[in-house]
């Protein structure tokens, strides 16, 4: 009975640099975290070569699923004070802004008494500095202060842990390196992981399976530090959800219809 259980969730945003994109490219993460006990979703959001939108617009629907299962976290078995966001690239971003920077909601939900603050952060080579020297400046110039991740960190942001590649030719390491001092600094639980030689992208299944392994690994040890999960790590089990083709199964559940744009 979802009811009378009460398990964490996480909430994964796809990358594609706000223009593209598809929600199974966090299938393998969620297939795992579900077969572990967690509640996992692989959320839709608006992109510019769907549906023409600005990246305001991502992070507004980002914010708006987050709310989502917090508001139906009764009758989906969840505890709504453990909801982690995650995501990679762009859709790292997203989940970094739902945890960090103030206002950006849908119009239309922005006087709702529901937080779409998630509790967690599960961060893969994210785009979370938008200022002047960062990724995607000239897109979001004229509000970058509001939508900037690095530039709005408090002592009431989440837990985070950040996987990045030291080649990485979009996100500096020093801006990893920086961004977790700042969480630090004002007492925010933070882990920054940088995997030597890796290019951008280099944490998903299907493209280095041993860096999939490892940070998925560290993911797992992150949520057994913050109580979430208990118990080992369980490569196996990660082994045989990776497995491109498989749909999604145990927890794991989708708030959208998968679009694809390539």
């Amino acid at each position: 009975d979802p009811k009378n259980d009460e398990r964490p969730a996480a909430v994964f945003f796809f990358g594609g640099g706000w223009n593209g994109g598809t929600p199974t490219q966090f299938e393998p993460h969620s297939r795992y975290l579900a077969k572990r006990g967690i509640v996992a979703f692989v959320a839709d959001y608006r992109v510019k070569s769907r549906q023409g939108t600005a990246p305001n617009a991502c992070v507004a629907d980002g914010k708006s699923a987050v709310r989502w299962v917090r508001e139906n976290a009764e009758q989906l078995g969840i505890d709504p004070e453990r909801i982690a966001a995650g995501g990679g690239s762009a859709g790292g971003h997203v989940a970094a802004a739902t945890g960090i920077c103030d206002g950006l909601d849908d119009p239309a939900e922005k006087d709702s008494k529901i937080s779409s603050k998630p509790n967690a952060l599960l961060l893969f080579n994210p785009v979370y500095d938008n200022g002047p020297d960062g990724y995607g400046h000239e897109r979001v110039k004229d509000w970058f202060p509001q939508i900037s991740p690095a530039h709005n960190i408090t002592k009431d942001d989440p837990p985070t842990i950040v996987f990045l590649g030291s080649k990485d030719p979009l996100i500096p390491v020093s801006t990893a390196e920086k961004f977790d001092a700042d969480l630090k600094k004002v007492g925010v639980k933070s882990e920054a992981h940088v995997y030597d030689g890796q290019p951008h992208g280099f944490f998903n299944a299907n493209r280095n399976p041993d860096a999939f392994f490892d940070t998925v690994k560290k993911m797992d040890a992150f949520l057994v530090g913050l109580g979430w999960l208990k118990g080992e790590f369980d490569g196996d089990t990660l082994k045989s959800v990776s497995q491109t083709g498989t749909k999604p199964k145990g927890n794991a559940r989708k708030k959208k219809e998968p679009k694809a744009d390539r």
